[in-house]
């Protein structure tokens, strides 16, 4: 199950261009009250603000409950009370609508209000092609994001359709930096994925320090990386589709990527662990062989990429959370990316 209730996600998070990209997974008409999250075109910035960016996070004292008991207590009227001693070195972030607790942290954390480290940076670099898709807050407002993508979806030659967007996120529990990052919504399979894949210059990162306040203006002019991103992701298609990736290679690469023996001891699996292993095995297979999702590209590096990344975003086990929170925030924590480098890099090993 979900960490968020259905009222919530229907309340506090909305999705744009419904026209083009459907509903979300928790549409519930009947959970939206007199305005549905849900819109058919681009969403404006004013809803943004006004839906789930209309409180401000305040920082509050800190105190440790002290109960007072006989041995220490100077009069006896005092056994029994308890007394609160003030933590100066730690304060808390908390929401000034709720007064909710989204993190506590030392006096250097600097926090980073959604509207403007979010909202106002994504709006500056709103024009005709470019619009919010979607945006959110989830942890009671601890983590929030906002998604800037062009309306239409570009289909490269080779028959991949894809979207590029860029995610702003960050969060008030520590959980993340403040993060400014393109990623690419292969709609096929709607799947998130890096632009490109290579380790540096994806994204644009800020620490909560007591000096971050001035990237701010460095962070906008980081935002202009949405507008390479459609050419740099044709490219990177591209050049997967015409690596070859013959029978005998995905066989060797699901050898190496799903293994069926111990990493520390190089001993054999056995028992529940052999048996997900096979069964991942057999899944992978499957989607690369038969998945029209996967199968046009079968025989290639896009292939191989999309097979792994279809798994781990529709198959793949989940603890502790829906499927789409847990894909949210392997997008915001980059996760998902790290994914694909992982995947071709054991894809490289095979192929030599």
């Amino acid at each position: 199950m979900s960490r968020e209730t259905l009222s919530h996600l229907n309340t506090n998070t909305l999705i744009g261009n419904t026209d083009a990209r459907g509903t979300a997974w928790h549409y519930r008409a009947e959970e939206q009250g007199q305005e549905s999250n849900h819109y058919p075109g681009p969403i404006p910035v004013a809803d943004v603000e006004r839906r789930l960016f209309h409180w401000t996070a305040v920082s509050r004292r800190v105190a440790v409950e002290t109960p007072v008991d006989a041995s220490r207590s100077a009069s006896s009227s005092d056994y029994g009370t308890t007394h609160w001693q003030p933590l100066e070195d730690r304060q808390a972030i908390c929401r000034d609508d709720t007064g909710a607790v989204m993190g506590i942290f030392a006096p250097g954390y600097q926090m980073h209000q959604y509207r403007e480290w979010l909202l106002t940076t994504v709006a500056d670099i709103l024009d005709d092609d470019l619009c919010i898709s979607s945006a959110g807050v989830l942890r009671g407002g601890a983590v929030a994001w906002v998604e800037v993508s062009v309306p239409e979806s570009i289909t490269t030659p080779e028959g991949v359709v894809f979207r590029p967007n860029l995610l702003a996120t960050t969060s008030f529990d520590g959980s993340i930096a403040t993060t400014f990052k393109r990623t690419v919504t292969d709609v096929v399979c709607d799947n998130t994925r890096e632009a490109a894949l290579a380790e540096d210059g994806q994204d644009y990162r800020v620490k909560h320090s007591r000096n971050s306040m001035a990237r701010l203006g460095d962070a906008r002019q980081a935002l202009a990386l949405v507008h390479t991103m459609a050419e740099d992701f044709a490219a990177e298609v591209a050049q997967l589709c015409a690596t070859t990736v013959t029978d005998s290679q995905w066989d060797r690469f699901l050898d190496a990527y799903v293994r069926t023996r111990d990493r520390r001891t190089d001993q054999p699996l056995h028992g529940r662990a052999l048996t997900l292993a096979r069964n991942r095995r057999e899944a992978l297979d499957r989607l690369y062989r038969r998945d029209p999702r996967v199968h046009p590209w079968a025989g290639t590096a896009h292939g191989v990429l999309q097979a792994v990344n279809t798994w781990e975003h529709h198959e793949s086990t989940v603890r502790g959370s829906s499927r789409a929170d847990r894909n949210m925030l392997r997008t915001v924590t980059g996760g998902f990316a790290e994914l694909d480098r992982l995947t071709l890099r054991t894809l490289q090993g095979v192929l030599g």
